[in-house]
């Protein structure tokens, strides 16, 4: 299969590429698109061969649940039984946006999209490209990160090409994925809701508007054996080729550390990679050292993860440490992806 590549502007959306990209989904094929936080993999999501593809493609596991994509508030009480009041506030407050919040769904929506489950993840992206190609699609796409399952997720069309070349049937180029970091998912369908995973919407800021949530322990714990009710839960993610362990301690203890790991590692003749920030990166001296940039500015740190995790890829080192970031504003939400991507391994200074 040859993957055509079309390259995108958000000053003038081509009405043209899109229509064909639809057109794609709406035959039961495959298109890679971009979305405020990564580019997703779309298919259709009331075809259950279209989810089947999608699990293919990525060589994910079938029950991995995949996020349905709507581009019309209205589109959401298509597919779900019912919309509870909470969500009701959360969608006028944060949709569309980087949030997904889990329902029961009807019978439209089936099981191989919701991984056998009851419940069904749904998202409105804020990304113009997502919402006219959602549209052209027919406004339902189901759409899990763009990226070989286990992989770093894709935040650019180059990076979706180095995965999904030759199993899609297209990749929509939107450039820079602006957030970097998936959406947070809050499940609805409890009381009261849960959060599954942390994204650019922060306990902080639904809290605000609904009141105390829980959150979930499998986002700081390593995965337990229960079956995922959403993406990312229970298989190791995000994860580069090299062995990857995330130091933890006060700042100067983490350099220490990092530095005398990295020294034991070269001796023992290992390439090694250092993921730092901007206001620690000239304290490495051995090691490929790359930064995530600044940590007071956690968007940008947020923004760069994945694409670093794959620079380090195309250098072949053997071994990457990491320092951890605050838990703060999205600090979380770094923290899981970094955690996911080390499969928890983490050393304590």
């Amino acid at each position: 299969m040859e993957t055509q590549v079309r390259r995108l502007s958000y000053s003038q959306i081509d009405e043209t590429m899109i229509e064909e990209a639809g057109r794609i989904i709406r035959k039961g094929g495959l298109v890679a698109f971009p979305t405020e936080t990564v580019y997703g993999l779309g298919g259709d999501a009331l075809n259950p061969e279209s989810s089947k593809k999608i699990y293919a493609a990525k060589g994910r596991p079938s029950d991995n649940p995949l996020i349905v994509h709507i581009a019309d508030k209205r589109d959401l009480y298509r597919i779900v039984r019912e919309v509870p009041e909470k969500a009701k506030k959360l969608m006028e407050a944060f949709w569309p946006g980087p949030l997904t919040m889990i329902f029961y769904k009807n019978e439209l929506v089936p099981q191989a999209t919701t991984g056998g489950l009851d419940t069904v993840a749904v998202r409105m992206p804020s990304d113009r490209i997502a919402a006219a190609f959602i549209r052209a699609a027919g406004g339902f796409v189901a759409a899990p990160s763009a990226n070989v399952s286990g992989r770093p997720s894709t935040t650019t069309a180059a990076h979706v090409e180095e995965d999904l070349s030759g199993r899609i049937e297209m990749i929509l180029d939107g450039g820079q994925a602006v957030i970097g970091l998936e959406s947070t998912i809050v499940d609805m369908s409890v009381e009261p809701p849960v959060i599954l995973r942390p994204g650019a919407v922060t306990e902080e800021m639904m809290e605000a508007v609904i009141g105390p949530l829980e959150v979930d322990k499998a986002i700081i714990a390593p995965d337990s054996g229960v079956k995922p009710k959403a993406p990312g839960m229970k298989y190791r993610h995000y994860a580069p080729r090299a062995d990857l362990a995330v130091v933890e301690g006060s700042t100067e203890a983490v350099i220490a550390a990092i530095n005398q790991l990295a020294e034991e590692a070269e001796a023992e003749g290992k390439r090694v990679g250092i993921i730092a920030t901007d206001e620690t990166k000239d304290r490495y001296p051995k090691g490929l050292v790359l930064s995530l940039g600044a940590r007071k500015h956690e968007e940008e740190i947020a923004q760069h993860l994945f694409e670093v995790l794959r620079d380090f890829d195309e250098t072949d080192v053997d071994c990457i440490y990491s320092e951890a970031f605050d838990e703060a504003s999205i600090g979380p939400a770094i923290m899981n992806r970094l955690l996911k991507a080390a499969g928890h391994k983490v050393i304590q200074v």
